[in-house]
């Protein structure tokens, strides 16, 4: 009896600790090639939510100001698919781009980095 009990409980919390959400990017790398300064670059990471729980995208964080990020806010089931969006205002900036962004989410895995570059012409 005791017996069974114990492998219920271990089967049980087994099943807990593999239950989460998985953060994956079809493309984690984009380029944005050549282009002139002051103009906006638009780019979107599409992302699916490979785990066995809900995915919540909790934060993006550029490395500079340049850099805006938009996420969802609601959970991501699993199984489906989303965008991370990333504007990047090349105004202050010129010459070779190399910028990453870091997603946080409820990921075992996380920060999680997309990556972005392409070279600002005068």
């Amino acid at each position: 009896m005791i017996k069974n009990i114990l492998v219920l409980l271990f089967i049980g919390l087994s099943h807990q600790l593999t239950a989460q959400a998985q953060l994956k990017f079809t493309d984690t790398k984009k380029s944005f090639g050549f282009v002139k300064k002051g103009e906006q670059v638009k780019l979107s990471y599409e992302f699916t939510n490979t785990g066995n729980q809900p995915l919540v995208i909790l934060d993006a964080k550029a490395e500079c100001s340049c850099t805006k990020v938009t996420w969802p806010k609601e959970p991501i089931l699993p199984g489906k698919s989303n965008n991370i969006e990333v504007l990047f205002d090349t105004s202050p900036t010129y010459d070779r781009q190399d910028r990453e962004v870091e997603v946080f989410s409820n990921d075992a895995k996380s920060p999680q980095k997309i990556r972005f570059k392409g070279v600002v012409l005068k």
